[in-house]
This record gives structure tokens, sequence and C-alpha cells, in this order.
């Protein structure tokens, strides 16, 4: 199983379907004509699956939670210094003109901070999603580069993907 509470599986399933939903949303800023359909397919499923975890969760929400008061500090800790580090990077990169590869240090930062998350809520299928993400920005970039797509389509339609995709395995822990 993925998690040891089915709460817990259902609100990864929600999160990163969420998140799924606003990557394939960037994807759509610059996208070649041929993929617009794949992305709003992918927009669409990313709220049905947003939608299909939060109500599991709500199926579930007695039934306990990795999170006390230590796992909740130190998940706190950790998306704060995403979110700085995400803001800071995003600001360097603005600053030297390099607007276009704040999706890529963006999707870098989000890859990385979910390894340590799957070690303290216990979620080994979050290192998959981690080492998926991961791989998508420091491959988006030179992707972009040689075929002449904009980074925000090549990093929003991988991250989209690798974060439905793990979605898609939490809520099937809940179904099966």
């Amino acid at each position: 199983m993925a998690a040891e509470f089915p709460r817990d599986a259902a609100m990864a399933t929600a999160i990163l379907a969420f998140f799924a939903f606003s990557w394939f949303g960037w994807a759509m800023e610059k996208p070649p004509r041929r993929w617009r359909l794949w992305l709003a397919l992918g927009l669409t499923a990313a709220v049905a699956m947003t939608a299909a975890g939060i109500i599991r969760a709500i199926d579930h929400w007695n039934d306990g939670t990795v999170f006390d008061a230590a796992t909740s500090r130190t998940f706190g800790i950790i998306v704060g210094v995403e979110f700085a580090l995400a803001a800071v990077g995003a600001g360097v990169l603005t600053a030297l003109g390099w607007r276009p590869f704040i999706p890529a240090w963006i999707a870098f930062i989000v890859g990385v901070h979910f390894f340590p998350l799957a070690a303290i809520l216990d979620l080994p299928v979050l290192y998959g999603v981690a080492g998926a993400t991961t791989l998508v920005a420091l491959a988006a970039i030179p992707v972009a580069q040689r075929s002449g797509l904009a980074v925000s389509a090549v990093i929003g339609a991988g991250m989209g993907a690798a974060l439905l995709a793990g979605s898609l395995v939490f809520f099937a822990t809940l179904v099966f």
C-alpha cells in the first residue's frame, strides 16, 4: 500500500492532481498547436482526480493520519524552504534576464522537495514522484532548446504528467 492511512493517500491524490492541473495550465502558455488537446485532457483528468481525492479524504477523515505535531512541523519547514528557494531562484533568474527558465527552476525545487517528504510521511510512492519530477526539470531546458519549444510548454506538460501519474497511483491504492 502507498500509505499507512487511507486519508493520507486520498490527500496525496488530491494535492498531486491539483498541482498537475497547475502545471498543465502553465504548459498552455506557448504549447505547440498539436499539444493543446492533450493538455486540455490532462487538465480535465487533473480536476477529476482532485475531486476524487477530496471525496475519498472526506470519507476517511477520521481514519487517522501520519501527521502529528513533529511531522507537521517538519512538513511545514520543508514546504517553507521549498517556497523560499523557488522565490529566490525566480528572482535571480528574472534579474539575470533568464525568465524563460523560471518554470524549470521551480520544477526542480518541487521535485527535490518530494524526497524528504517521502521520508517523513513514509510514502514510498513519493520517491517515484520525486525522481520523475526532478528528471523532468533537468531535461526540460535541453529538450526545449533542441526542439524549439517554449520551456514552459515542455516543463508544464512533463510535470503535469508526472504529478497526475503519482496522483493516479495513490488513488489506485484506495480503490484496489
